[in-house]
């Protein structure tokens, strides 16, 4: 019940973010979900990090989300670079003889990718036109797939999708999960848009529904890899902010790209 509890707050600050809350309002709380989700990230897959090793991955990895708040015209793809450019300085003041700074380096450069660049679209969808309600659609999406996914697979589920990676995930969940996040985009497209692509809708929510369940598998990969149940414990019986997120990281530039296309 609880945790039922906490997932409808959570989704209630989310909707008064997005419907009432400022440019700069919503960027400081991006800002603070991905230095939580990149400090997770951290604590995954660099275990033997300090403390202040783990701060700075956080800070380097909201560089391009900063770049496109702070200097749109540069854009993501500055702040990234830097963020690696400043990783490579990094690495290379803290090589030592029996230290594995390849498999440092790798590590937190994905940690750049996954949780920084990729990150970063969710506030490009916000400046966008009527760019608040297309983030309430890509956030329907992804919650109803995962929603419908669990109950239909709990119920129908019988033939494994991916059971070296995640052996509770079925196909018929998969399945149920995509014709759900389906479904939520067409009401939430009713309820908020004035005029509807219908075509554009049904096929981005179907596209996100598949890249949602790659997304929540890698996650999966990477705690398998690093002997980790959930990211964190920030959200209680919700795991931690990367737990809640691994979906929407995945689908938020794979939307934005679609709707510059549109």
């Amino acid at each position: 019940m609880n945790r039922v509890i906490l997932g409808l707050a959570l989704a209630g600050c989310w909707l008064l973010l997005l419907l009432k809350g400022s440019s700069v309002l919503f960027a400081l709380v991006l800002i603070s979900g991905l230095v939580i989700g990149a400090y997770e990230y951290g604590k995954m897959a660099l275990p033997e990090e300090s403390l202040s090793g783990l701060v700075v991955l956080a800070f380097l990895s909201v560089l391009p989300l900063c770049s496109v708040f702070i200097t749109p015209q540069l854009g993501i793809n500055a702040g990234l670079f830097l963020a690696f450019l400043l990783l490579s300085f990094w690495t290379l003041g803290t090589y030592q003889k029996d230290f594995d700074s390849y498999g440092f380096f790798s590590r937190c450069s994905l940690g750049l990718i996954w949780v920084g660049f990729l990150g970063a679209h969710i506030l490009m969808i916000r400046t966008m036109p009527e760019g608040n309600y297309w983030l309430l659609i890509l956030t329907g999406i992804t919650a109803g797939s995962d929603s419908g996914a669990y109950y239909t697979g709990r119920a129908l589920g019988k033939h494994k999708l991916s059971p070296l990676i995640s052996p509770n995930k079925t196909i018929e969940g998969a399945v149920g999960g995509i014709i759900t996040g389906m479904a939520v985009a067409v009401i939430l497209s009713l309820l908020l848009l004035q005029t509807v692509p219908w075509f554009f809708v049904l096929a981005s929510a179907f596209v996100l529904g598949v890249i949602g369940i790659c997304g929540d598998l890698v996650e999966s990969v990477i705690k398998r890899a690093t002997g980790t149940k959930d990211s964190g414990t920030i959200l209680g019986g919700h795991g931690g902010v990367l737990d809640r997120t691994d979906s929407i990281l995945f689908a938020a530039p794979v939307f934005y790209y679609l709707l510059q296309l549109l």
